[in-house]
């Protein structure tokens, strides 16, 4: 049954590995999230009809059943193959013909019978550090896409910038917001709201699959559900798997620390604040147990010229972005 349109304002989470919209009307919230990944597989009416009963989110497109979201990453290990990606490293896929296409789909499910008059702020990424702003393309094509399904009053904010907003209202926005996804690791300054620096890094989830994929032989989808359903990293690794992937989760978290010291010292833009200043972690990176005990203790060894008060995680590192984005949009 679906819902009746409502005129709301929406939080979006474009992400490389999720989608992830939180909507407002009134005062009722609600998020909606998918996998952003596709997989073809031939065309069955049986299927299709399976799919519909199921309510999984799919199209028919040259002879092909095409699942996108949450079921496609299942279907694809149950055929043992990998899933398809319209974004990497936290712009759109060059790479992959059907990225248009399939990720505006994906969008249409999570934003659903949401009214075409709603406000929208969708998040981007910031640009890699030590180099120009080049997401121009990625920021208008999102634009254009939300601007296909109906959606006028769009606009964007920095995905770092987003945590700080959803996250650091107690310290007047002031603090450093840290969003560890799929595709890259976004960090941010603010200070009261205004943003201060930025920057990404092309560590992010998948940079963990695909080299953990790549020193076991397993199939990087794979290494992906291990990592999602189990990893953690108290204790001693026995599967050469799980193993794996503590040794790039760790060169991820000492890549994020030397960055934060790296833009510190290039940026000729840092106020004194005079006191220190919260950070805080999101993302779906950021799950594992003893991350953020991990985190502190690689923060210890890099002395910033804004001390850290503390080291926190999000309330909900999976929502935080999408959350920050609708604070945005409701400042407005």
């Amino acid at each position: 049954m679906k819902n009746e349109k409502t005129q709301s304002t929406i939080g979006l989470d474009i992400g490389t590995s999720r989608i992830v919209a939180a909507s407002r009307v009134n005062q009722d919230e609600k998020v909606q999230a998918q996998l952003n990944a596709f997989v073809a597989i031939p065309y069955s009416r049986l299927t299709e009809n399976s799919l519909k009963r199921e309510h999984v989110p799919h199209a028919v497109s040259d002879g092909q059943l095409v699942i996108f979201g949450d079921e496609s990453a299942r279907m694809a290990d149950l055929l043992g193959r990998e899933i398809r990606r319209p974004m990497t490293r936290g712009i759109l896929n060059a790479g992959e013909p059907e990225s248009l296409p399939q990720i505006k789909e994906i969008i249409a499910t999570v934003l659903g019978d949401s009214d075409k008059g709603s406000k929208i702020c969708f998040s981007v990424p910031a640009p890699p550090l030590g180099v120009e702003d080049n997401l121009t393309y990625h920021d208008a094509t999102i634009r254009q896409i939300l601007d296909q399904l109906g959606y006028k009053d769009v606009r964007s904010i920095n995905e770092g910038v987003a945590v700080i907003y959803s996250e650091l209202e107690d310290s007047n926005y002031t603090g450093i917001g840290i969003s560890c996804g799929g595709g890259l690791c976004n960090v941010a300054l603010s200070y009261m709201s205004v943003p201060v620096l930025s920057f990404s890094l092309a560590k992010g989830g998948d940079f963990i699959d695909s080299s953990a994929a790549s020193v076991t032989g397993e199939l990087i989808n794979r290494v992906r559900l291990t990592k999602e359903e189990g990893f953690h990293f108290n204790g001693h690794f026995t599967d050469k798997i799980q193993q794996a992937i503590a040794v790039y989760y760790d060169d991820m978290i000492q890549s994020i620390v030397q960055g934060l010291k790296d833009a510190f010292a290039s940026s000729r833009n840092v106020p004194k604040f005079g006191r220190p200043v919260p950070l805080v972690l999101s993302g779906g990176g950021v799950l594992p147990e003893g991350f953020r005990e991990k985190f502190e203790k690689a923060m210890a060894t890099v002395s910033l010229p804004v001390p850290v008060s503390e080291v926190r995680m999000a309330g909900n590192p999976l929502e935080t972005t999408a959350r920050g984005a609708l604070v945005a949009a409701l400042s407005e």
